[in-house]
């Protein structure tokens, strides 16, 4: 994004929302910065200065406002692009890969020396990848403070600070006072043993698509879309839990936590974020997407449209490769079937939710007779298990989206179409473009006729 000092100071006198997320300003009086829809008076152009995230306001000395809140702002994700190592460290630091490691173990995972990363970082994100991290560390704690009632200690395993003497003392720093004294009445946990919070969004947001989209594709037992809102039965690290999302207000979506361990927080808040698609900027699509012209009355009359994103790689896999030629209602009555036989019963009590999906070893030397699949289908799942079950990495973020792409289309089995449907979903590729679609086939079809895969590429390349 060009951070004109112009234009964006216009931005900010006129607290237009279209830039919440996309920058933030730094008042060199106060040594503060605020989001560009901060109710505070707007200070003078000469003494403010703006920064393209919070991390890099904070890494040159600003504390964050305690009026209009950064934490609440809108992460909007349309400035990764630029840098494909940058997105996938970042996708790593949000699962907590900076929590117990440095950044040079994360410049290796990606694949880059720690030098290039840190530069890479500077230029994409004006702040290293260390302060991007503490950054995440504390807006989440702060959101944590002002939005339940955790003790102090849980707040600070929950953000993901090692010590309750390194949380205190980060506070003291950054907010000269002790996180005790940024707790508001109010905040409450929904019930014994849960947490509720608020995921902020760039709105609009078509809820009802999503959420039919996700309802048509549940796996028995492990998800349940109903009374408007998604549920879903989680395992990670060992431990279950149960998560609950449901539309709050116009700008967020609330989510309902049971897990017994709350350092396992920041990681599935990375996963919700990717499975809701919380990082797109709706305008940025829409105009984008509207340029094409049998596209652009179809985005006008949807908009806030997303792309559901997956939860997990080897889960989104599996569902990709039972969907190939078949319809949606069977690959998920397929994907249940599986779930029963192999998946592990839930370790917490629910009245709906009862399995976890299976891993990838309880596949691996499955008997997929009896599920109606082809021979070659049930081969090539017992492949993908068996891969995945040898290096879990095989389909992480520290690869490139072009790396794993090529890595599933190598399984025999799998295509250009389950590649691209991958990429799309659980990659958060902006490229990937399943051409080869029936769906988006009929979708263009024009006077009856529909365009073939390479035909579609072409206009998209448009």
């Amino acid at each position: 994004m060009d951070l004109a000092p112009d234009a964006c100071y216009r931005a900010i006198c006129a607290r237009d929302s279209r830039f919440d997320g996309r920058l933030f300003t730094g008042v060199k009086t106060t040594r503060i910065y605020c989001r560009p829809v901060c109710p505070a008076r707007t200070p003078r152009l000469e003494n403010v200065v703006f920064f393209p995230t919070a991390a890099a306001a904070q890494e040159a000395g600003f504390r964050p406002c305690l009026r209009c809140r950064p934490e609440t702002a809108p992460d909007l994700g349309a400035w990764r692009g630029a840098s494909n190592t940058v997105s996938r460290a970042l996708a790593l630091i949000e699962m907590g890969a900076l929590d117990q490691r440095g950044v040079e173990a994360l410049a290796e995972r990606v694949g880059v020396g720690e030098r290039q990363l840190r530069r890479l970082f500077a230029r994409h994100l004006g702040a290293s990848p260390i302060a991007v991290a503490q950054t995440r560390r504390v807006l989440l704690a702060r959101q944590l403070i002002q939005e339940t009632s955790l003790p102090m200690t849980e707040v600070a395993l929950a953000a993901g600070f090692d010590s309750l003497r390194r949380f205190n003392e980060t506070f003291l720093a950054l907010y000269r006072r002790p996180p005790t004294a940024l707790r508001r009445a109010g905040g409450v946990e929904a019930s014994s043993g849960e947490i509720a919070l608020a995921l902020r969004f760039k709105p609009p947001y078509d809820w009802t698509a999503i959420l039919g989209f996700l309802g048509a594709r549940a796996i028995a037992g492990v998800e349940s879309v109903e009374g408007g809102s998604y549920r879903r039965a989680i395992a990670l690290e060992g431990e279950h839990g149960v998560v609950s999302v449901a539309p709050s207000g116009a700008d967020a979506l609330k989510v309902v936590l049971r897990l017994p361990k709350l350092a396992l927080l920041p990681g599935i808040i990375a996963r919700l974020r990717r499975v809701f698609d919380l990082a797109a900027d709706p305008e940025a699509v829409a105009a984008d997407l509207a340029r094409d012209p049998k596209l652009a009355p179809l985005v006008a009359a949807r908009p806030g449209l997303r792309v559901p994103g997956g939860w997990d790689g080897f889960e989104l896999a599996v569902r990709a490769i039972l969907g190939q030629q078949v319809t949606v209602a069977g690959a998920a009555r397929c994907a249940s079937k599986l779930t029963e036989r192999y998946g592990e019963p839930l370790r917490c009590a629910d009245p709906v939710l009862s399995r976890i999906f299976p891993t990838p070893a309880a596949l691996a030397g499955a008997d997929f007779s009896g599920f109606g699949l082809p021979r070659a289908r049930a081969e090539t799942l017992r492949r993908l298990a068996q891969t995945v079950a040898a290096d879990p990495d095989f389909l992480s973020a520290r690869h490139a989206p072009a790396e794993v792409m090529a890595r599933l289309r190598a399984l025999p089995g799998v295509g250009e179409w389950t590649a691209q449907y991958f990429a799309l979903r659980m990659l958060r590729e902006p490229d990937a473009f399943p051409a080869d679609d029936l769906g988006l086939r009929r979708a263009m079809a024009e006077d009856g006729a529909r365009p073939t895969p390479k035909n579609l590429l072409a206009r998209a390349n448009l």
